[in-house]
């Protein structure tokens, strides 16, 4: 995801300096984009020569590692450098990371998104933004660069983190309602592919069902993953219900198909199947998928 964010500010002719876990994957940016890309030590060394820092990274131990360490994204912050987290965590660690950063007099921003590697490679994702609203006012070239859509939801740090578990949520009983349904025309000795075009022509014909169905439905399934089974499963994880629950919120609701939804994900994981990608639910589809953070942009 970082590597594809990054290369879309890139491609407008903006110098970036950028960090990752992986050297390998910061000098194959450099190569790629030569002159522009200054690939830094530390994340602290980053946020200390930039005035807007993006971190993109793909899990919570992966964002707390890389904002607290002792040369991490924190330590470089100093008055009116603005960070924005693109990661998918739980209300209470946006809203701690806000604080810290507000500490030092620096400005915080948190901008989940809702897109996978390649709407990150094409500058399509849609972004869920929160925070300092001055911030967001002078990063809104970035977000207008890498993504297709940009919500700001007021200055109120978590905002942006609920809306994002909503959208997966949906997304995600969307996932795995499909999968069941091709199972069960497989089943009734019906042709998959002819289910998948019919959901494609009526109301539900959406992304979902035309990129994601003819994958699911095919004999030779195509496992190439945009978005990890276990990363869906995360944000089932981060909702903790019933009840819904985030940042001290409690939403009493009838969750049956989200609950439904997060322990076929959950066994699936039981399963060894952690890595499998978003369009292939079923216990019986395995898949590969890299897991890889990018530090800030």
């Amino acid at each position: 995801m970082g590597a594809g964010m990054a290369g879309v500010l890139l491609r407008t002719g903006r110098p970036l300096i950028v960090w990752n876990r992986s050297v390998e994957k910061s000098s194959m940016l450099a190569s790629e984009y030569p002159g522009l890309v200054t690939v830094a030590d530390t994340p602290k060394a980053v946020v200390q020569s930039c005035d807007i820092t993006v971190s993109m990274l793909s899990t919570p131990a992966a964002a707390e590692a890389v904002f607290s360490a002792e040369t991490g994204t924190l330590a470089g912050i100093s008055e009116g450098k603005i960070l924005v987290d693109c990661a998918t965590l739980q209300e209470e660690d946006m809203v701690g990371m806000a604080a810290a950063v507000t500490a030092k007099g620096g400005r915080f921003l948190e901008a989940p998104v809702s897109g996978t590697k390649g709407p990150a490679a094409t500058g399509t994702l849609i972004f869920m933004v929160s925070g300092d609203e001055s911030a967001y006012e002078e990063a809104s070239f970035a977000f207008d660069a890498m993504g297709k859509a940009t919500h700001y939801l007021g200055a109120e740090v978590g905002a942006a983190t609920r809306m994002k578990l909503c959208v997966n949520a949906v997304m995600g009983t969307f996932m795995a309602g499909l999968a069941e349904g091709v199972h069960l025309a497989e089943k009734l000795d019906l042709e998959k592919s002819k289910l998948v075009e019919i959901l494609g022509q009526g109301a539900m014909g959406c992304v979902l069902v035309n990129v994601k169905g003819p994958k699911i439905a095919q004999e030779e399934r195509d496992h190439a993953p945009n978005f990890p089974l276990k990363h869906a499963q995360k944000a089932r994880v981060l909702l903790r219900f019933p009840p819904l629950f985030s940042g001290g919120r409690a939403a009493w609701t009838n969750a049956m198909a989200l609950a439904t939804a997060r322990r076929q994900l959950r066994d699936c994981g039981w399963q060894g199947q952690g890595r499998v990608p978003d369009g292939h639910v079923r216990g019986d589809q395995r898949g590969d998928a890299s897991c890889h953070g990018h530090g800030p942009r």
